[in-house]
């Protein structure tokens, strides 16, 4: 059996910092990778022509309808699959290959909206252009059809003919992840754990600011009241310098510290990891 050729659609909006990475892991799975720009007012255009991206602009009300139309109107070549993702805040690249898959599956569409937990609704009576997309893959037959279909279609107006399929996404799907390194080092916990916590400004803050100050205090009297130099004066001025220094390091420290516990708190919230607090 030859292998199906697949295209797939980047369809986002101010995206500069996640484009390069999501095109590589992209073209890894696909026959072409296309940006379908939904308006930027960042570089992302630009950093897309860069790399050799092709981009699309598109400018109308986002929905199933409109979208496939619009890749009909832009003339490009005829291929097996057509796979539309939908990048938003919370798409994660770890989902990307479970996409993949779903477009190497036998349909003509294969549609998956996001829901809402309270929402109960029949897939036959889905409105099509009102679903919020996350991804949708397309045959040249799908497409066709998906576009002649007015505003308001329901899924039960497409052609029966067609292999279909509408997914609603609910929750995320959670892959495990194998334990590095780091985490299984003492060491790293200790670290992780001074991080997590907001130790750091006590461990370091508090003894350095006291050193620093005390230390500055002192260094300002220390040289002119010994007036002779010798061993013991030049020991007491360089203990003085070197207080005063230490008190600055441990001051850096905690701050630098602190600042990457919040880096981990935002990590943890983006990708839903367990706090400490919740366990």
């Amino acid at each position: 059996m030859a292998r199906q050729s697949l295209r797939i659609i980047l369809m986002a909006r101010d995206i500069e910092l996640r484009l390069v990475s999501l095109v590589v892991r992209a073209r890894e799975g696909a026959d072409e990778v296309i940006l379908m720009d939904l308006g930027s007012n960042d570089s992302t255009v630009e950093y897309a022509h860069e790399i050799g991206c092709e981009v699309l602009h598109f400018n109308n009300e986002v929905n199933l309808q409109n979208i496939a139309s619009f890749l009909l109107d832009s003339n490009l070549e005829p291929i097996d699959s057509t796979l539309v993702l939908s990048i938003t805040n919370q798409w994660k690249l770890r989902d990307l290959p479970l996409s993949i898959n779903r477009a190497l599956e036998d349909w003509d569409v294969h549609f998956s909206h996001r829901v809402e937990d309270a929402q109960s609704e029949s897939v036959d009576d889905l409105v099509l252009g009102s679903a919020t997309l996350q991804h949708v893959v397309l045959t040249q037959q799908g497409m066709e059809a998906l576009a002649y279909l007015g505003p308001l279609a329901r899924t039960a107006d497409l052609d029966e003919k067609l292999r279909v399929r509408i997914v609603e996404a609910r929750v995320e799907i959670g892959i495990p992840q194998r334990e590095s390194l780091a985490t299984a080092s003492r060491f790293a916990q200790l670290f992780y754990w001074m991080l997590e916590t907001k130790h750091p400004l006590l461990l370091f803050g508090i003894p350095g600011i006291v050193l620093f100050i005390l230390g500055y205090k002192l260094s300002g009297n220390v040289v002119g009241a010994l007036e002779e130099l010798n061993s013991t004066s030049i020991g007491v001025t360089l203990a003085t310098i070197a207080m005063t220094l230490i008190g600055l390091f441990g001051i850096m420290v905690a701050l630098i510290l602190y600042i990457m516990g919040k880096q981990v708190e935002q990590i943890q919230s983006q990708y839903d990891w367990p706090s400490r607090k919740s366990q």
